[in-house]
């Protein structure tokens, strides 16, 4: 199946789990990463004054530019192509102003199409289920407790790694 994804991120599903103690949270880091066979780098743990606490909650922040072109090439030309259904299924209606002035009607039908894409794609780009699973794990950092943070490569891992950590007594938040 042909990669569909806006984002140019490897890892777009992401789990915060926080516990009140750092022994139970690495306990539980380790666990999850046996359990479901998680590499390395998909589970890492975020103390209490840790000094770069964005690497570890986004790594792939080098790629947040290529996720910007990504999203906006692949979502603008989307809107594109439904400006074009758009106007097909108007023309086909037979709507005066589009049959009259089909050239003009297609031509401003797939520029605010396009414009919609792109906004879209900026919509995306900005990442806003991420600000419950960042802000989650910051407050935790200011109360003294342990993250921990689980890189999923599908939502199906998500939803496994959420389910695993909540069942090991973590307050868990995750992206869509």
């Amino acid at each position: 199946m042909p990669d569909v994804s806006v984002t140019a991120e490897v890892s777009n599903h992401k789990v915060a789990a926080v516990f009140p103690n750092a022994n139970v949270a690495r306990q539980a880091a380790a666990a999850v990463a046996s359990t479901l066979s998680l590499g390395g780098s998909q589970v890492q743990l975020i103390r209490p004054g840790e000094p770069h606490p964005g690497r570890k909650l986004e790594p792939e922040s080098r790629g947040i530019w290529h996720t910007i072109v990504v999203a906006h090439v692949k979502l603008g030309i989307a809107g594109m192509i439904a400006g074009a259904v758009v106007f097909g299924v108007l023309y086909a209606m037979g709507i005066p102003f589009i049959v009259n002035s089909a050239i003009a009607a297609l031509l401003v039908l797939v520029f605010f199409g396009g414009v919609a894409g792109l906004m879209l794609g900026g919509l995306v780009s900005l990442r806003p289920d991420h600000d419950r699973y960042v802000e989650a794990t910051r407050d935790a950092m200011e109360e003294g407790m342990t993250t921990v943070v689980v890189h999923a490569f599908s939502a199906e891992q998500r939803a496994q790694a959420a389910e695993f950590l909540r069942s090991r007594g973590g307050e868990v938040t995750s992206t869509l």
